[in-house]
C-alpha cells in the first residue's frame, strides 16, 4: 500500500484571508416584506451567517478536528480519465472480522457526513465495520475531473478501485443522494463484490402488472397509510417548490458556477437552503453550517466542479440516474425510509428495486440521514448485517464479529 499516503487538510492562511476580504465586500439583495422562506434563504440568516463566518467562525479548529480522523489520499486510475488522487477517511475497527462497507456521499454533503456514525459502528460492538468514506472526485480534497463524460460510472469505478486498493476484495455499501446511485451502479457493474448494499433515499419505480404482478396486485388493492399520504406531500412540495436547483444544474452547471466560485455568501445561500429544506427540523448550529459550506469553498476542484454530476448523470442513458432505480437482481439490498426525505416513497416501490432483505421506517429525519440520526442509521446497519439479519455473513471471512484486536492503521 506505498501508493496510500496519510492526508493533513491545510488550507493556506492566503485562503482564508482571501475569504474574509470577499465576505466583507458583500453586496445583499434586498428581501420582500415577511418573505420567511417562500423565496428561498431569509436575508436575516444569510447576513448572521455572514458576520459570524467572518468575525468568530474558527476554521482552524474545524480543520484541527477533521485532520484528528485517518484522513489518506491515494491515485486511482479511471479508465479514460486519467489518474486522480482521492481523499479518503478509513476509520478500522478493532475486531479481526469486522466489514468492510463503503459510505458514499452526495450533493450537498461531503466525507464529513460519516463522521458521526464512524463511533457508533467501528467500536468492538459487534457486528463492526471497516468504514472508508471517500470525497468524490470534484470533491472535497480529491482532485478535479478534467475530461467530459464522468458520470455514474466513473464515480462507481473510483470507489470500486478504492476498496480493491485497501485489500477490500469484498466490500458492503451504504450510500444517500447522489451516494445512493453510485452505489447502485457499483452493485450493478461489480457484483462478484459488492456483497449488500444500504440505501436512504429510494426512488424505485411503481410496480407494474407485467414486471411485479403480485407486488403490484399487493400494492393495488392495500389502503394508503398515514405514512403514504404524508410522503405524497412531500414529493409534491419537492416537485414544484424544492427542485429547479436541480434543473439547473443537470443543464447549465457552468453558468451557475461562476457565482458560486466568486461569491462566499452566493455558495452559502445556495447551501443553506438545501440544508433547512431537506432535513425534519435538525437544529443545525453556525459553526455545523459554515463547515459544510467550507469544505466546498476550500475544495481542490472548487464549488462549481460538484455540480457537474448533475449534467453528466442526466445525458447518461445507459448508467445514468434513472438504471440506478430499476430493479437489481444480484446484489441484497437494504432500505431505510424517513419522513423527509426529498421523495418519500411507498414501500412497494423500494422493492421494484432489487432483492430487499432489510426495511425500516422512521418516524423522524430527513435527507442527510448519517448526520440528522446517526443512532437510527448505525441500528440499521447493525440490525442488517447481524447475527439473523438480511445480509448476515454475505462478505466471505467478515462476519463483523470476532476477536479483537486493537485498532489497526493502513
Amino acid at each position: 500500500m506505498a501508493s496510500i499516503k496519510t492526508f493533513n487538510v491545510d488550507v493556506p492562511d492566503s485562503q482564508l484571508e482571501w475569504l474574509a476580504q470577499k465576505l466583507q465586500y458583500t453586496n445583499f439583495p434586498d428581501e420582500l416584506d415577511e418573505a420567511g422562506w417562500a423565496y428561498g434563504a431569509p436575508l436575516a440568516d444569510i447576513k448572521r451567517l455572514t458576520k459570524y463566518w467572518q468575525e468568530q467562525y474558527d476554521w482552524r479548529k474545524a480543520e484541527a478536528a477533521i485532520n484528528e480522523l485517518p484522513n489518506y489520499r491515494t491515485p486511482i486510475d479511471v479508465d479514460g480519465f486519467g489518474t486522480l488522487a482521492i481523499h479518503f477517511i478509513h476509520q478500522k475497527s478493532p475486531i479481526e472480522g469486522a466489514i468492510p462497507l463503503l459510505f458514499c456521499h452526495g450533493w450537498p454533503g461531503s466525507f464529513l457526513e460519516v463522521t458521526k456514525i464512524l463511533p457508533l459502528l467501528t467500536s468492538s460492538t459487534t457486528p463492526s465495520f471497516h468504514i472508508v468514506a471517500p470525497s468524490l472526485p470534484n470533491y472535497g480534497f480529491s482532485s478535479a475531473v478534467t475530461k467530459r463524460g464522468f458520470s455514474l460510472p466513473q464515480y462507481a469505478e473510483t470507489c470500486h478501485k478504492l476498496m480493491l486498493r485497501l485489500g477490500y476484495p469484498q466490500y458492503v455499501t451504504q450510500g444517500g443522494d447522489w451516494g445512493c446511485m453510485i452505489t447502485r451502479i457499483m452493485s450493478l457493474r461489480y457484483p462478484s463484490h459488492v456483497q449488500a448494499a444500504h440505501i436512504n433515499m429510494i426512488r424505485g419505480l411503481a410496480p407494474t402488472l407485467f414486471s411485479n404482478p403480485l407486488l403490484y396486485l399487493q400494492h393495488q388493492f392495500s389502503p394508503s397509510n398515514a405514512r403514504e399520504r404524508s410522503g405524497a406531500d412531500r414529493s409534491s412540495w419537492f416537485l414544484k417548490e424544492g427542485s429547479g436547483y436541480r434543473l439547473q444544474q443537470a443543464t447549465k452547471p457552468q453558468t451557475l458556477g461562476y457565482s458560486l466560485a466568486d461569491s462566499p455568501v452566493g455558495l452559502l445561500a445556495w447551501m443553506y437552503e438545501k440544508l433547512h429544506d431537506w432535513t425534519d427540523g435538525y437544529p443545525w448550529t453556525d459553526d455545523e453550517i459554515l463547515t459544510w459550506v467550507s469544505i466546498y469553498w476550500y475544495s481542490i476542484a472548487g464549488p462549481a466542479a460538484t455540480l457537474r454530476i448533475y449534467y453528466e448523470a442526466a445525458k447518461d442513458r445507459e448508467l445514468g440516474r434513472d438504471r440506478s432505480e430499476v430493479y437489481i437482481p444480484t446484489v441484497k439490498l437494504g432500505l431505510s425510509h424517513f419522513p423527509k426525505e426529498l421523495t418519500v416513497v411507498p414501500k412497494a416501490y423500494g422493492r421494484t428495486m432489487g432483492p430487499v432483505v432489510f426495511e425500516s421506517e422512521k418516524e423522524k429525519g430527513g435527507h442527510f440521514a448519517a448526520w440528522e440520526c446517526p443512532d437510527e442509521l448505525a441500528s440499521d446497519l447493525r440490525i442488517m448485517f447481524g447475527k439473523g439479519g438480511g445480509a448476515a455473513g454475505v462478505v466471505d471471512g467478515r462476519s463483523g464479529y470476532g476477536v479483537e484486536k486493537g485498532r489497526a492503521k493502513l
